[in-house]
């Protein structure tokens, strides 16, 4: 498992469907210090703002990644470095582990395979609209998604396992028991990062933390902060 990602301790993501805080730039963005920029968003995706997004901050020369939330909103770009497809491992619909994805195959000119990677979501805020929309089963303790990490890495080979609370900042616990489950595995950590000390947190014990909400609601410097907090507590827990 070799994937650029094993060396990102911080990644920001930009929801293409959300205005960045007054007076900020996408140059601004790319310069907070953060080792990638992931474009996506659950609901308000179109190709114009997708590609808006990926344009505004392809010459700053930070890893660019898309996220789309459906195979309509593709964007074949040379920008970007690569596609992560989620797959919802607890959703309770198969669409969202295979279904959508034998759409996403037969998308105009074909997938571009040597760029495109797949994150196995574990969906854990009951309340958010990725949840709402992956009718995922929320009703998870620390083991089960311990399990359901393992089950990702070791039957479906999946490189990235990314625990997603989704605007609410999640239990210590139950990341800490996703990361002494993995091997190799990426542990990506989503959800209500909001300062250092947040960042710090869930630094910890995940591998990469993931930022999103946070730039859209206070901007540039607090995403800074939360890069330090990462990569302190990488420094501190190695």
């Amino acid at each position: 498992m070799t994937g650029p990602w094993q060396d990102w301790d911080h990644i920001l993501k930009v929801d293409p469907d959300k205005d960045l805080v007054e007076g900020e730039t996408f140059a601004d963005v790319c310069q907070t210090g953060t080792d990638a920029i992931e474009v996506g968003g659950t609901t308000g995706m179109t190709v114009e703002n997708m590609s808006g997004v990926i344009d505004a901050c392809a010459e700053y020369g930070v890893p660019l990644y898309q996220e789309p939330s459906n195979p309509g909103v593709v964007i074949d770009s040379p920008a970007l470095d690569g596609y992560l497809i989620p797959t919802v491992f607890n959703s309770t619909e198969a669409f969202w582990i295979t279904g959508a994805h034998k759409e996403w195959v037969r998308i105009e000119n074909g997938m571009d395979w040597d760029r495109t990677h797949t994150e196995a979501y574990i969906v854990l805020n009951p309340d958010s609209a990725v949840a709402e929309y992956t009718s995922a089963d929320c009703d998870l303790a620390p083991d089960d998604v311990a399990a359901y990490a393992a089950v990702a890495e070791r039957m479906f080979g999946q490189e990235i396992v990314y625990l997603e609370y989704s605007g609410t900042f999640g239990d210590s616990e139950t990341v800490a028991a996703a990361s002494d489950a993995l091997d190799e595995a990426t542990l990506f950590y989503g959800g209500g990062i909001h300062d250092y000390d947040s960042a710090y947190e869930m630094g910890r014990h995940a591998d990469t933390v993931v930022v999103g909400d946070l730039l859209h609601d206070e901007g540039v410097e607090a995403v800074r902060q939360t890069v330090e907090g990462v990569k302190d507590a990488h420094a501190d827990r190695d």
